[in-house]
């Protein structure tokens, strides 16, 4: 886990990990648990050391105090004076945002409180998001005369062209149930739910082949952006050898002799790039 500190020295990330799920917990609470430097390192460094852990089948980004995260520190933004500066900074968190689309175990953001500005683009860069029914949502950048910009990049991707226009122009909170109609939260919850769900879920898909699981999350988001037919042509082109694994052989034989399947559970997980 990374070692940086918050200022009453407890760390600014938390990770737990247990049956196969690895808790990281934002844990600037004083600060809305905005993402500092220190906080965006710290989360790359984490993505990465799991990214290389066969153990860990599914990661659960979680917050806490009283907001899941308000977006950026704008102290540091506001102290980070020259252009090279801001263009390192915002590279280091978009880096570590492209990170959890490429992580190949599942992410499910648990979002409770806000979740503003670069809040809100953490959560939608996570393949899933649960919510408990008290949570807002919003891009606020047109309020203070900025535009969210780095946001709209994973909030177009999440929901539709018009929901999302729909909250960068206006910059209001939109509660919950308004996130879950978009399609930019799976489930919404009553707030107590909200740990239960989580679990229920998380121990859900921990329970597949984690060979399986990070191979199809590969491969959704290497088919997504083709058109239809590149589509097709990309899945005929993963299928022979996804046929050829050990856990597929293990699961078809599983099913016909009526059997829970015994999955291997420390194949290598296959590592998305970018081309």
């Amino acid at each position: 886990m990374a070692q940086a500190q918050s200022p009453d020295d407890e760390p600014i990330l938390l990770r737990d990990d247990a049956d196969g799920i690895a808790t990281l917990t934002l844990n600037r609470p004083g600060s809305g648990n905005s993402l500092s430097h220190a906080l965006v390192d710290a989360l790359s460094t984490t993505l990465r050391q799991i990214a290389d852990d066969a153990d860990v089948r599914v990661v659960v980004l979680a917050a806490n105090g009283k907001h899941f995260c308000t977006g950026h520190d704008l102290k540091e933004s506001i102290a980070t004076k020259t252009g090279d500066e801001k263009r390192a900074s915002n590279a280091a968190c978009n880096a570590m945002m492209q990170a959890i689309v490429d992580l190949p175990q599942p992410v499910i953001a648990k979002v409770h409180g806000t979740a503003t500005a670069s809040g809100c683009e953490l959560m939608a860069s996570c393949d899933l998001a649960v919510a408990a029914q008290s949570a807002r949502f919003a891009t606020p950048g047109v309020n203070i005369g900025f535009w969210c910009y780095t946001p709209q990049v994973a909030l177009s991707r999440a929901v539709s062209r018009k929901h999302a226009l729909e909250m960068l122009l206006t910059g209001e909170l939109y509660p919950s149930e308004d996130a879950l109609r978009m399609g930019l939260v799976n489930r919404v919850v009553p707030d107590d739910e909200l740990d239960a769900a989580v679990g229920a879920l998380s121990a859900t898909i921990a329970s597949k082949s984690s060979a399986a699981v990070s191979r199809g999350k590969r491969s959704f988001h290497a088919q997504y952006d083709l058109d239809r037919a590149d589509a097709y042509a990309h899945v005929e082109g993963v299928i022979p050898e996804a046929f050829d694994t050990e856990d597929t052989k293990e699961g078809i034989a599983a099913f016909l002799e009526k059997r829970p399947p015994q999955w291997r559970g420390k194949e290598a997980l296959p590592v998305i790039t970018r081309e």
